[in-house]
């Protein structure tokens, strides 16, 4: 069988409010998939996002290393111990988004490195 034959079939599907709980998800393809409320605890590295809704969906103490979101609605969404190095989000809306008790080394903003930020900001409260 290839790989192709070994991932898991998720194409257009209502799971809302699915639990993955100790599931390894490795390479699977969710395309199309309504997804909300879901709760993810689990592998899902290589896996693919496209046109999925995630809205509320909670991501805890999940590996999502090479992970791909294309098209995808995360509003609501929570992450928790999650690895997500390497990320890199393009062309989103992060309004009203909250990030807390993150490890930043390396994460740049369009181009300027976030501790380089942080640090002006310190100097312009002085």
């Amino acid at each position: 069988m290839n790989e192709q034959q070994n991932q898991p079939p998720f194409d257009g599907l209502q799971l809302q409010g699915t639990e993955y709980r100790r599931a390894d998800l490795s390479g699977a393809n969710f395309d199309g998939v309504n997804l909300t409320g879901a709760r993810f605890y689990a592998v899902l590295s290589k896996a693919k996002f496209t046109d999925t809704n995630l809205c509320e969906a909670d991501f805890d103490d999940i590996a999502l290393a090479d992970a791909r979101f294309n098209n995808v609605t995360l509003a609501g969404a929570i992450f928790t111990n999650a690895n997500l190095s390497r990320l890199t989000i393009k062309d989103a809306t992060l309004a009203h988004s909250t990030i807390e008790n993150a490890d930043v080394t390396g994460l740049r903003i369009n181009g300027v490195l976030v501790t380089d930020l942080f640090d002006a900001y310190e100097k312009a409260k002085r």
